[in-house]
């Protein structure tokens, strides 16, 4: 009932989806009542946060990926936690419980080895949780939009496995099916370990663009009449 009396409302549907495109006004609603919480626990008053938020736009697939395990393997990176799925307030440990609470594991493991049914499967699972699919499969008749084609949620938790290896041990068995992945992504495991070792040891983030193309970037400071674009991650293959 109150959705409908609000949506009635023209004057407020606007102020709504004006709000809604608004990346300030989202993050003062996410951080303003953190901060108050904060300052009550701790006795005190004044500025919580350093800086209200770094907004850095993605240009491509594997940048994108590579963002998502960055923030997935946060607590692992910082040793509060062994494993991705065992990582509390991320995104991955999410995904799995989902998984498991809806008995779907094996679909999940079809799907990182590239099955059609399997895929599809793991796809339809995710139309029931809150989170946007990893894969986008409205081709095959999904009613939600995901995050990339051909990519299945499977071959992200693989990905996001080997990726804290990485971070733990340094090391990582490269897998034939991982390698697979980072073959459709047009990179390498060497541009892969790197690229994610380079996001890892930065006290913080810089740029206003993350892209792995050099060509990408170029695309970007001829749009906007410049001569280049300062890069997240500064590790672009050319052409």
């Amino acid at each position: 009932m109150w959705v409908d009396r609000e949506a009635s409302d023209e004057e407020k549907v606007a102020k709504y989806r004006e709000r809604l495109q608004d990346l300030g006004w989202f993050m003062k609603a996410l951080k303003e009542p953190l901060a108050r919480l904060a300052n009550k626990e701790d006795d005190c008053k004044g500025t919580f946060w350093e800086s209200r938020y770094k907004s850095i736009a993605i240009l491509d697939e594997e940048a994108l990926l590579a963002t998502c395990a960055y923030i997935d393997l946060n607590p692992v990176a910082a040793g509060l936690a062994a494993a991705p799925d065992t990582s509390k307030h991320t995104s991955v440990r999410q995904r799995v419980q989902h998984a498991k609470s809806r008995d779907k594991l094996a679909e999940l493991k079809a799907a990182a080895r590239s099955s059609l049914a399997g895929s599809r499967a793991a796809g339809r699972l995710e139309e029931s949780h809150w989170l946007c699919p990893l894969e986008d499969l409205r081709d095959k008749g999904s009613s939600r939009e995901g995050m990339l084609e051909n990519f299945s949620l499977g071959s992200y938790l693989l990905l996001v496995d080997y990726t804290s290896r990485l971070c733990r041990a340094g090391k990582a068995r490269l897998s034939r099916e991982v390698a697979g992945i980072l073959d459709r992504l047009g990179t390498s495991a060497e541009y892969w370990e790197q690229r994610m070792k380079k996001l890892f040891g930065k006290p913080r983030l810089l740029g206003s663009y993350f892209a792995t193309s050099a060509e990408r970037l170029k695309e970007i400071a001829a749009r906007r009449g410049v001569h280049h674009v300062d890069n997240e991650v500064s590790l672009a293959r050319a052409g």
